[in-house]
Order: structure tokens, then sequence, then C-alpha cells
């Protein structure tokens, strides 16, 4: 029995909190969520996607098995990437695909809902006591620019670096597309660099012209001011090296 066990897959737990989970046996990995309506949406999202996806295996509510990706992702918030400028390059160019994409036919996030939840963050922020009233009420300003109408694209809604997956200088694969909607190009754009602002010109290079770097600081002071509850909530550390605080007090 032993021998056998030895001999088994480990279980790797790759997030997991109360709203859903991921974990990775060998070359498959396990979505679960209570959600069906949000595991539908996925498995959607990614075949309309015009850019590389995991390979959906089954389906059985409440899991979603994937095929894992070839590569490595292009990074993680809080550590220093080894990606290469022209992997940094592929992934602002993936982007760009995407976007030009046709719209999904559900919706995202209106721009008067977007302002209400995040003007209702900062005062829970400062209000606890999580964050100071000027970092708060800077990056409140700074946040300001990207809070502006856009022209609606096909977003993937939550494109962190450990999301898109790398081999040598080429995109082999996004991952986790739960959030995909129509959107702003600048919120992905913001979320591929968030914490690794040193990258933002890689990125930049490959997508091409159009972007508008007071709006990707915007979109990054509503990322920070936006989440940080949710990761304080849900057992994760925004205060950590790199992450979101440190974002914020960037902007000072």
């Amino acid at each position: 029995m032993a021998a056998m066990m030895a001999g088994m897959d480990e279980v790797e737990v790759v997030v997991a909190h109360s709203a859903r989970a991921t974990l990775r046996v060998g070359d498959v990995f396990l979505k679960v969520d209570a959600y069906q309506e949000r595991l539908d949406l996925e498995v959607e999202a990614m075949a309309r996607a015009p850019i590389p996806t995991p390979q959906v295996l089954w389906r059985e509510h409440p899991v979603l098995a994937l095929g894992a990706l070839p590569g490595a992702a292009l990074g993680r918030l809080g550590e220093p990437s080894t990606a290469s400028p022209a992997a940094w390059a592929a992934a602002g160019a993936a982007a760009r695909v995407l976007h030009a994409a046709p719209l999904p036919p559900w919706p995202g996030r209106s721009l008067e809902m977007l302002t209400v939840e995040l003007d209702g963050e900062c005062e829970w922020l400062v209000a606890n006591g999580v964050l100071p009233a000027d970092l708060v009420t800077r990056n409140r300003e700074v946040a300001q620019a990207a809070l502006r109408p856009w022209k609606p694209v096909f977003i993937h809604g939550d494109l962190q670096i450990s999301h898109v997956f790398v081999n040598g200088d080429d995109v082999t694969g996004v991952l986790d597309w739960s959030e995909a909607s129509s959107g702003d190009a600048h919120f992905d754009l913001a979320s591929l660099t968030f914490g690794h602002e040193e990258h933002l010109g890689e990125v930049i290079a490959g997508y091409g012209a159009g972007v508008d770097l007071d709006v990707i600081r915007g979109w990054w002071s509503v990322r920070g001011l936006l989440f940080s509850r949710w990761l304080i909530e849900h057992g994760f550390d925004p205060a950590a090296p790199g992450r979101e605080f440190d974002v914020l007090k960037a902007r000072m």
C-alpha cells in the first residue's frame, strides 16, 4: 500500500477560499465552485477567446477539470519575474488579440456600479484603520483617471501574471476566465502589470498603440483599493511585500 501511495500524484492546493478552490493533481486542474453559472461562464469565455486556453477535460457541477498548460506562469505578485522581456511583450500582444475579438454576450461591471463600490471600499479602509486616510484619498484621486467612459472590449477580467503561462518567449495559454466580460482594455493591462510596473513598457510594446498610462495607473489604484478588504476577509495578506498596499503606497 505504501508503495502504491508513493507512486501517486500529490494534490496541490493552488488557491482555496470560501468562494471557490483550485486543486492540481498531476497534469489536471480541478476547479470547485458552488456557483454553476460561474463555471458555465468560464467555459463559454474560453471557447470564445481567440488566444490559447486550457483544455476542458470534463465538467460535473461543482467541479471543472482542465488540462495543465505547458511552461510556467509569467510571474507571481510580490516576487521578481524571471520571464524574458519578449515574454512580457508576448503577453501584451495576446491581450491585444483578445481585445479585438467580438464582445461576449454578457455585460461587465458598469462605471456607475464600480464607482459606488470603490467609494464604499475607501470608506471601509479608513473607518477600520486598515490604511491611512491620506493614502486612501491620494489613490482615490489617481483612480479617477480610470473612471471614465470606455469603449467596451472582450476582457479577461483578472489578467494577473499568475494566470498567464509562457514557455520561453511565447504565451502558451491563459487561465481562470471566471471574470471575463466586456469592459475596459486598460483594466486587463493594469492587472497584468499590477505590482510589476517595471515591465509596463514591455507589455505596451507588445500591445501596440492606444494605451493611456494615466488610466493604467488609475486602474492600479482601483484594484488596490477595491480588492484589499476581500483579500483580508479570505485569508490573504495585501500588506505582504510587493502586494496591494505597496502598490498603493507607490502612488504617494
